[in-house]
């Protein structure tokens, strides 16, 4: 450990103190979402099946003093103490979700979250066991809180991780320095501080740390990849899939890479029987590493290849909401988390130092934003922001240190770029922070349209004041984003794509 931290530049050792600084923020806590997620680890590891039963519905019945606004009908479903969750309502239209043939309660969350807790998890519970058995009567059930304080860090270490290999991959191309600030931004002033910290039983932190991890494998490997480096990037994409299953539109880099090959190696007739041979090994691993998504599914819907509640409800493909999904009041992708336009912007300038890697990048994002057009939960219902954009974690953080990079050389002094880059971004994370704080304490809309007049007025004469008190009177009793948690659990379950 000494080793490693000796052998850390200046900046990654920043990033590391400035992780464990923000830890005191997290909140331990599962919601309705996360629920489905944790129930595939919870369910076989307490009960020993994958019934579910004992995770709809804890606490019994608490839906439906939640749910204040819900349709009769949707309450009487409800009531039944067989059916818990296993509602969706979407524009007013209420969707049920049955018992499956397999005689199972649906989930159609996907097991990738699952997997990455289940070291923390299972040391928490191999804990509680022998702290029971000496007589301390900590509930072994998965719900009690050393349960919850694992599956809780486990995700902001996660998310942490994505940061730290975005960053890896950013300093490869760019000045160190502009990667951790790229960072830095990233980190504070887009949506995936929310999930990292507020809401850590969703997918979105896990999201950004396997696709970070497989587009820094890719990237570092793809001039000379071994049989065995195709394996391992295979059984990574698995897992990116397995956490969220829009992470798939990460495959297009190494597919790329394989058209790529074969274009040169055309007329070699030896060299593109060993290349294909490499590609149906990742071809494989990556279905390995999907496997445990597909026996799931198998388990519980009695279809390895069933989608759930997802080809029950339509999908925009005849009206895709390009426009609102970026500039849209409600989640609007560059109007909630401006830093991310930058972002964006800054892959332009990438193209000159590295285009093949600019290029891989610029069709990623925009085959991933078209899928997100289409789908009917677009706007990411309560989410703050558009939450699902955090999967383009790596791809922002290197666009942006990119642009910061191209800005700086307008000036002769490097110290002179960074005096008028670093304000901009101390303001965009205060600017993220105040609006996280009005979304986790009511005072925006969710779900619906936040007009600019409130929140303008919200972030500069309500904000600074209320903040400044809840952070003196909440915070030293782990409250200060106390709304948090009452608004996501009115949110209803299957909202996620």
């Amino acid at each position: 450990m000494l080793q490693f931290w000796r052998s850390r530049s200046r900046h990654e050792k920043l990033l590391i103190v400035l992780f464990l600084c923000t830890l005191p923020f997290v909140r331990a806590r599962i919601q309705p979402d996360g629920i489905g997620y944790y129930a595939y680890l919870r369910s076989p590891l307490i009960n020993h099946d994958f019934s579910f039963a004992t995770d709809w519905n804890y606490p019994p019945m608490e839906i439906l003093r939640l749910c204040r606004t819900c349709p009769p009908e949707t309450k009487q479903y409800w009531n039944h103490p067989a059916n818990g969750l296993l509602i969706v309502r979407l524009n007013g239209t209420v969707y049920g979700n049955p018992i499956t043939k397999t005689g199972h309660l649906p989930n159609f969350y996907t097991v990738g979250p699952a997997i990455l807790w289940s070291p923390f998890v299972i040391g928490a519970h191999l804990a509680v066991v022998g702290a029971d058995y000496l007589g301390a009567q900590i509930p072994a059930d998965g719900h009690s809180w050393p349960y919850v304080t694992a599956l809780t860090l486990a995700t902001a270490v996660y998310g942490f991780l994505g940061l730290w290999f975005s960053f890896q991959l950013a300093r490869k191309y760019l000045d160190e320095r502009w990667a951790f600030w790229a960072t830095i931004g990233i980190w504070f002033a887009s949506s995936l501080p929310v999930y990292m910290y507020l809401e850590p039983s969703w997918s979105h932190a896990h999201s950004a740390f396997c696709v970070a991890l497989f587009l820094w494998y890719w990237d570092r490997t793809r001039l000379s990849r071994s049989g065995k480096q195709w394996l391992v990037l295979g059984l990574l994409a698995g897992l990116m899939l397995d956490v969220y299953f829009p992470n798939s539109v990460f495959l297009l880099a190494p597919a790329l890479e394989c058209i790529q090959s074969y274009v040169r190696e055309r007329g070699k007739p030896g060299m593109l029987g060993k290349q294909l041979k490499l590609h149906l090994l990742f071809a494989f691993s990556v279905v390995a590493g999907f496997l445990p998504m597909l026996i799931s599914r198998q388990i519980v819907y009695g279809n390895p290849f069933t989608l759930g509640m997802y080809v029950r409800i339509p999908w925009n493909w005849s009206t895709p909401a390009f426009g609102p999904v970026l500039f849209s009041m409600e989640h609007g992708l560059f109007v909630w988390t401006p830093i991310l336009l930058l972002a964006v912007l800054g892959l332009v300038a990438l193209w000159p130092k590295e285009p093949w890697l600019a290029g891989v990048c610029a069709l990623v994002a925009v085959a991933f934003y078209g899928l997100i057009a289409v789908c009917p939960w677009w706007d990411g219902t309560i989410a703050y922001g558009n939450r699902y954009f955090i999967s383009l974690t790596p791809v922002f953080v290197l666009g942006l240190a990119a642009g910061f990079e191209r800005f700086a050389r307008f000036w002769s002094d490097p110290q002179a770029g960074a005096r008028r880059i670093i304000p901009v971004i101390v303001l965009l994370i205060v600017w993220n922070f105040g609006l996280i704080y009005q979304w986790s304490t009511y005072l925006l809309p969710t779900p619906g349209v936040v007009t600019w007049d409130e929140m303008l007025y919200n972030q500069v004469r309500v904000v600074p004041g209320r903040a400044l008190r809840d952070l003196v009177t909440k915070f030293p009793r782990g409250h200060l984003f106390h709304g948090a948690a009452e608004r996501s659990q009115e949110n209803q379950p299957g909202e996620t794509p």
